[in-house]
């Protein structure tokens, strides 16, 4: 299915949205699972897609677990977001969770849904690399090997991108062996044939919306600010900002860190990068509208939010409708 003009359920187009969960044990291990209606691709870490119903990606990651395995998990920092872009199905922007470690109680308590999930396992972060498809591998690897405080980890296709690049950089990809040698808690049930073919799934599958906002200083010191939708179909966010950067405010300089992801609640949720636009590389002539970049306003919670985090040396802040995000449990 080409994804030009791709549309879900609520006929626009738009990303899909999805959130999974780490949990490691104090071994260091990961926990993955096995889809039971995959083959081609049937290990996975814990989590699932965004539904209408979800108020943020982190709620979906709670529901997810307690559907499908009977957990509550407790969500810690998120770990990394990625962008994912196919010509066989729409964009998928992805959270992935750090999660506190399971206790005993809880472990013994897993009660799997039979129609999702085959079992799960800890494994090694060697493991975990040749079970996961190529893609979740990429993404788990660098979570695993972010340093400390660093996070979220910012990609694109799976590759760290931005900042995250230079001190992530990819190793050589493992042999894929599926779920081949795991030892498999909660049962191994065989795989099923999935309940919707592929094409039928993802076109009706509930889609988001994605923006981009960029920051920058004018020659004067202030800060400006101009906003737009990604073009999901075609661009990463990334890009959106670096068009935006060209045409809004003059700068062809690529845009410099991931400042903040701000989710905003809705029927149709807006997701939005905010990215640090530097200083333009041009003075707007005088017969410029001013209207190509308008002032931040001071109550905007987001802009106030990405401006105070300028100087830090972690990854994105995490936020919902400009304020910090919380475990909603």
């Amino acid at each position: 299915m080409s994804t030009d003009g791709a549309t879900g359920r609520d006929g626009a187009a738009g990303p899909l949205a999805a959130a999974g969960v780490l949990f490691r044990d104090a071994a260091g291990r990961v926990m993955v699972v096995r889809a039971v209606y995959e083959s081609r691709h049937p290990v996975e870490v814990p989590g699932g897609g965004w539904e209408p119903g979800d108020a943020t990606l982190r709620a979906t990651a709670v529901r997810e677990l307690q559907e499908e395995m009977g957990l509550r998990p407790r969500l810690l920092a998120l770990a990394s977001v990625d962008w994912a872009m196919s010509s066989s199905r729409p964009p998928i922007v992805s959270f992935l969770y750090w999660a506190q470690p399971l206790t005993a109680a809880e472990l013994a308590a897993v009660r799997l849904q039979e129609d999702e999930l085959g079992g799960y396992a800890f494994v090694t972060p060697r493991q975990a690399a040749s079970a996961l498809p190529p893609r979740l591998s990429r993404r788990v690897a660098a979570c695993l090997r972010s340093p400390a405080g660093s996070g979220p980890v910012e990609m694109e296709d799976s590759f760290p991108v931005g900042p995250a690049a230079a001190g992530l950089p990819p190793g050589p990809a493992p042999a894929y062996t599926r779920a081949d040698g795991l030892d498999l808690a909660g049962g191994d049930r065989p795989p099923v044939v999935p309940p919707l073919d592929r094409e039928t799934y993802y076109a009706t599958r509930p889609r988001i919306r994605a923006e981009v906002q960029v920051l920058a200083a004018d020659p004067g010191g202030r800060v400006r600010t101009a906003r737009a939708p990604v073009a999901a179909d075609r661009e990463t966010p990334r890009a959106a900002a670096a068009r935006l950067l060209r045409e809004r405010l003059g700068s062809v300089r690529p845009p410099g860190r991931l400042l903040a992801l701000d989710w905003l609640p809705g029927d149709r949720p807006r997701l939005v990068y905010v990215f640090d636009g530097g200083r333009p590389d041009r003075h707007r002539p005088a017969g410029e509208p001013a209207a190509a970049a308008e002032a931040a306003p001071a109550e905007d919670r987001r802009t106030a939010a990405a401006l105070a985090h300028r100087g830090a040396v972690s990854g994105p802040l995490e936020l919902v409708d400009g304020v910090p995000a919380a475990d909603p449990g």
